[in-house]
């Protein structure tokens, strides 16, 4: 039997949607006459109705010169042979059923195992990041460290190890120059120290180094 997609539709109460991907899957027979598609249907998904008013026609029609009638016996025959060929299909269905959920909760799990190694896989970089923004930091401290002048034991040491370094203050109240030439020079020198080596920061005090190092570009007014 065969049968247009409407009526393939209205009979088995599927969507055309549903029907056409099964088309484009090979799940359903089909073929094409004038354009139009027909569906294959096995005679086990016929309507008993159909069957019987079938068969019956086909009695009649076969054995109307003897006017034979249809025994009872012979359509529950039928109707059991149907009743079974439709308990398998149904069997068969369920089993293909079956084999869908597997497939989808495999599928499932493949994609939540696929999203736990990216997590984890991003996990690891940003562990790798913080550690070497941690070791940058710890570099810079110690950079910045280098630049201080470390606090001497002893007033000996201190005099003996800074005999040429002054302190900006005394320097500056040293040098012939305006008030407000003195305050430029001062922030010039707060805003490199952390920077330039040339800067030397003990106690909240900037000194210099003149044995060392050339200020002029920092002095300049």
């Amino acid at each position: 039997m065969r049968l247009t997609i409407d009526e393939y539709s209205k009979r088995f109460k599927m969507s055309k949607e549903m029907i056409n991907s099964k088309l484009r899957e090979k799940k359903l027979d089909y073929i094409i006459e004038d354009s139009i598609t027909y569906i294959i249907v096995d005679d086990a998904f016929r309507q008993p109705e159909e069957v019987k008013k079938e068969f019956l026609q086909t009695q009649v029609i076969t054995k109307a010169p003897t006017k034979a009638k249809t025994t009872v016996a012979t359509v529950i025959a039928l109707y059991q042979r149907e009743n079974a060929q439709l308990k398998q299909k149904i069997i068969q269905l369920e089993q293909k059923i079956d084999g869908l959920i597997d497939d989808k909760e495999q599928m499932l799990r493949d994609e939540m195992n696929k999203i736990e190694q990216l997590y984890n896989k991003k996990d690891e970089q940003l562990k790798n990041i913080l550690e070497l923004v941690n070791a940058k930091m710890m570099q810079e401290q110690q950079d910045r460290r280098a630049h201080e002048v470390k606090t001497l034991q002893n007033k000996n040491q201190k005099q003996e190890q800074y005999s040429d370094i002054v302190e900006l203050k005394e320097y500056l109240k040293s040098l012939n120059i305006k008030s407000y030439q003195r305050k430029v020079i001062k922030r010039r020198f707060l805003a490199v120290y952390d920077n330039d080596i040339r800067v030397l920061h003990q106690d909240g005090k900037l000194y210099l180094d003149f044995s060392k190092y050339d200020y002029s570009d920092l002095l300049s007014y």
